[in-house]
């Protein structure tokens, strides 16, 4: 990956310049002065861990070799792929870099890693395809620490094994998304798991982040397809999951998915998996309006038939798609990209995309079936155009995030979900809070947002946003302030504070309020059984006790 920005360096392309035109008329986008660093430039700290420590780490990973200290490996495995995290590493900021990156082989050798750093007071950050954009990989209260490792489960990415009868696999937690996906296609299946992180982040990312991918319509998030984990502790190992559903209590598989690495090292998953499907087809529909858009969605998800792929863009990143798609680029690591308004006809309205795996004769029907539901909400079928479009750009967004930020614009996401009756109010609240306070700064913003994630009983919103970087040197602040008032619009409004993207430390404040006291305590509880020595993640996920100081 890029180390300054999003994937595969031969990938990235300038944008053009008529769209960088339109970035300075429209928003006010100029270029900054300041050159770009290389990688050698970017200053790392020398490591500040204890005499003995690195030699302890070898010996509990398998050798010397599975023990880095030099400055690039540090880098590359410092924070996430939010765009504040690559404006502070394009700035030479690397303060925070792990004192080391230990890269285990097996479960035994995480737990003995685990058993060093807790012995020694090192803290430890899980790491996959380093792909959060919520601060997961940037912890909090470190100074309390002997020093901080990142353990990179790179080394750990087999597919295990693959039962045919029950149609389940058990995939190791370092597999990136298209290996585990072209791992099982020679079996002749797939795990149906395509979120916009998806050529770099990891199963084990996806379980402890509760990952939700673009065809989650057909196949379900990424926590609906765990069935079993096996998860490193410092105080030792956790194996669950023995039978699909179980009444012997509490599901505690459910305990570590979400858990973002705070309460212990997933070694292991084991999924349901479904045959490969022989063919898939993607089309576009228009609506005249985002509220009769969603009101389509909400009738498809609750009384079907259901597609695989389903999502409604809103009609300002309708329009910005029309224009120019690569217009519509974002930092949108985890998830969904705006979809590319090809074959879209020139006037109002709001863009849905529906895709359709399976045999070609059950998607001919559920096509039909579907577009009965469709007129019959008053939507306009667009053919395939618009949706072969976004499939074939579904993962560009994040490199697109980049040339924005390469000609001086600021482009960012964040998400929520909420109830059907509260979507509405939801919508409008976040965009509210995000254009008040960046036009209030000097910086009015592009806010664009997608459903791409339903339920029967609600969806997800996807907000992205593009405007000018705000005052040199303050643009990681400039943008706190409006993802500060975004985040109390949602909660005020009844969302969740993420339904995807996870918590890390830039959503934790705010996952406490959503969840109260009593849930904080319950979280902090569990870490103190799993991790006494508070070495997993400091930080992410579990709110400090009331007065406490990180």
């Amino acid at each position: 990956m890029l180390w300054s920005g999003w994937g595969d360096p031969a990938k990235a392309s300038p944008l053009p310049e008529p769209v960088v035109g339109l970035l300075r008329d429209l928003l006010g986008v100029r270029p900054s002065d300041a050159k770009p660093l290389a990688l050698d430039d970017v200053a790392v700290p020398a490591p500040k861990l204890p005499d003995g420590v690195l030699a302890a780490l070898a010996d509990a990973a398998g050798g010397d070799a599975h023990v880095r200290t030099d400055a690039e490996t540090r880098v590359r495995h410092t924070r996430g792929r939010s765009t504040p995290d690559l404006l502070r590493i394009r700035a030479g900021e690397a303060s925070d870099a792990p004192d080391a990156v230990v890269l285990p082989g097996s479960h035994d050798e995480v737990l003995a890693v685990l058993r060093v750093c807790a012995e020694r007071r090192v803290a430890v950050v899980p790491f996959g395809g380093g792909t959060s954009v919520v601060g997961g990989l940037a912890p909090r209260g470190t100074d309390r620490f002997a020093g901080v490792v990142a353990l990179d489960l790179r080394r750990m990415d087999a597919l295990v094994s693959v039962d045919e009868v029950s149609r389940t696999a058990v995939l190791q937690p370092g597999l990136r998304g298209p290996r585990a996906e072209a791992l099982l296609r020679e079996r002749g299946y797939t795990l149906g798991h395509f979120p916009q992180s998806y050529e770099w982040a990891s199963v084990g990312g996806f379980a402890a982040a509760r990952s939700s991918g673009q065809a989650s319509a057909g196949y379900g998030r990424f926590d609906e397809m765990v069935l079993g984990l096996t998860v490193a502790t410092p105080e030792g190992p956790l194996d669950l999951g023995r039978a699909p559903r179980s009444a012997a209590g509490p599901d505690l598989r459910q305990l570590v998915l979400g858990s973002e690495g705070a309460f212990g090292v997933i070694t292991s998953v084991t999924v349901r998996i479904h045959p490969a499907p022989e063919a898939a087809a993607y089309e576009g529909w228009r609506f005249p309006s985002f509220e009769a858009g969603a009101a389509a969605l909400r009738r498809v998800a609750q009384d079907g038939p259901m597609p695989v792929v389903l999502r409604l863009s809103d009609e300002t990143e309708t329009m910005i798609g029309l224009a120019d798609p690569s217009a519509v680029g974002t930092g949108d690591a985890p998830e969904n990209g705006a979809p590319q308004g090809a074959g879209l006809p020139q006037g109002a309205g709001c863009l849905a995309v529906l895709g359709y795996e399976g045999a070609p004769a059950a998607i001919a029907e559920r096509r039909e079936r579907l577009a009965a539901v469709l007129r019959g909400a008053g939507g306009e079928p667009l053919g395939e155009g618009p949706g072969d479009a976004w499939a074939h750009g579904r993962f560009n967004a994040p490199y697109l995030r980049d040339a924005l930020l390469d000609v001086g614009a600021f482009a960012e996401t964040l998400e929520t979900a909420a109830f059907w009756s509260g979507v509405p109010a939801l919508y409008a609240a976040v965009r509210e809070a995000l254009i008040g306070t960046l036009a209030r700064a000097g910086t009015p913003p592009l806010v664009m947002c997608h459903i791409s994630h339903v339920y029967p009983a609600g969806a997800s919103l996807y907000f992205t946003v593009v405007s000018a970087s705000g005052p040199s040197g303050r643009e990681v602040g400039h943008w706190r302030e409006a993802k500060r008032a975004a985040s109390d619009a949602i909660l005020g409004a009844g969302g969740t504070i993420s339904h995807h993207h996870g918590v890390g430390t830039d959503h934790r404040d705010w996952y406490a309020r959503e969840i109260g006291p009593l849930g904080g305590a319950v979280l902090r509880a569990v870490k103190e059984r799993l991790d006494p020595s508070g070495v997993l993640n400091p930080g992410v996920l579990v709110p400090p006790a009331d007065g406490a100081q990180e």
